[in-house]
């Protein structure tokens, strides 16, 4: 079978799956194959056989078993970093980007900051701002020694020196370390919500997804917390659900924090709160 028939055998039957089958069957012979996609298209009449074609049909059988792409390739790009993932962790966002990108716009580059970000995952957030800012001091923190193990290696291979690591949960990692910025990504989807049954939310981990039965007790214990470890004029910032805007607010307003900002995603939807403490 050439590359050609093979690619458009396979985008046939990822189309009752996917939104994307031609990318996705295209991710998945590429990874098979350690080619860029432009191998595709100059040697379409190349013929997989063996043990290549081997591999690609057992890691189609397993994408159309709804297994996400990043997953079963173990890899996802984020702020033009590639990153190692792995079932352990949440499969980094496109519109999660608006939170380094918020953060690079409010403090510049010749400012020497110290930042926690809790809950890290594959490291994400925490790298992305690593690499941008090399003066700040950046801790990244998980409950789950798995991923920020993954975390490590992924800043290890990008040779990111400036960025430390923390097990524990929320601020028990912390310490009696006081900060300038505290950022996360943390659950915020409800325990009912039944999205939790859809697409490749179906196989990361529920413990990084869901959080109560509004989806925001982490968040109200984020808000509450912070306060504690971030210096004077500190700063909170927290991706949340498009639909929470006003409950993120609200549990900012409680929490006595000042000049509450929020912004909009790619998507233009509702997608990040940070405010300040005196």
């Amino acid at each position: 079978m050439t590359l050609a028939e093979l690619l458009q055998q396979s985008s046939q039957q990822l189309a009752a799956i996917s939104d994307s089958p031609r990318l996705d069957a295209e991710v998945l012979l590429c990874h098979v194959l350690q080619k860029e996609r432009s191998h595709l298209r100059a040697w379409p009449e190349k013929i997989i056989t063996g043990e290549p074609l081997a591999r690609f049909q057992t890691l189609l059988e397993q994408r159309l078993s709804g297994q996400p792409i990043a997953y079963l390739c173990g890899r996802r790009e984020f702020w033009s970093l590639d990153l190692a993932v792995n079932p352990h962790t949440l499969i980094p966002r496109p519109e999660t980007e608006l939170l380094v990108e918020t953060l690079l716009e409010l403090y510049p580059q010749h400012t020497p900051l110290k930042l926690a970000d809790l809950g890290t995952g594959s490291g994400a957030i925490a790298l992305a701002i690593a690499s941008e800012r090399p003066g700040w001091s950046i801790i990244a923190t998980d409950i789950d020694k798995t991923s920020l193990q993954l975390a490590e290696q992924n800043a290890r291979r990008h040779q990111l020196k400036n960025i430390t690591f923390a097990q524990g949960s929320w601020f028990q990692a912390l310490g009696h370390e006081k900060l300038d910025i505290i950022i996360s990504n943390p659950p915020y989807i409800a325990e009912s919500d039944p999205h939790l049954q859809l697409g490749d939310v179906r196989f990361e981990p529920r413990r990084a997804l869901s959080s109560g039965a509004d989806g925001l007790d982490d968040i109200r214990l984020l808000a509450a917390g912070a306060a504690s470890h971030l210096k004077p004029g500190g700063m909170l910032m927290v991706e949340h659900g498009y639909n929470q805007k006003t409950q993120l607010n609200d549990i900012f307003t409680k929490n006595h924090y000042k000049k509450i900002q929020q912004r909009r995603d790619i998507l233009k939807q509702p997608r990040l709160t940070y405010g300040y403490i005196d």
